[in-house]
């Protein structure tokens, strides 16, 4: 069985712009087209959810790229707001590079 993709993109332009520009109290989910379409699987399948994995997947992955994105914009702002440059670097991959100095034998803002 082909794999399902959804049809919005939940870290595009306009997502984001309608993310950005909804009222405080609004909920709003990008994922919401992959939702829709893991639920009208289960009342075609009758409650089967064996036949639509696929639909269940195609979700968890829209909302695991979307969680993944916010957090790095919220990141990104809270750098900037504490006067930080901020550049491509994300929290994981600066993380990262502290493990590789430490393991060239270099030192670490924890070491004495």
């Amino acid at each position: 069985m082909p794999e399902i993709q959804y049809r919005e993109n939940p870290v595009d332009e306009d997502t984001k712009r309608q993310f950005d520009t909804k009222e405080t109290s609004k909920f709003y989910d990008p994922c919401q087209d992959a939702a829709n379409r893991s639920l009208k699987c289960l009342r075609r399948n009758m409650g089967d959810r064996e036949m639509c994995t696929d639909y269940f997947q195609a979700y968890r992955d829209c909302k695991k790229k979307w969680v993944e994105e916010r957090k790095t914009e919220r990141w990104k702002k809270a750098m900037g707001s504490l006067g930080f440059k901020i550049g491509d670097d994300s929290p994981e991959s600066s993380s990262s590079s502290s493990s590789a100095t430490a393991a060239s034998g270099g030192t670490t803002g924890g070491e004495k």
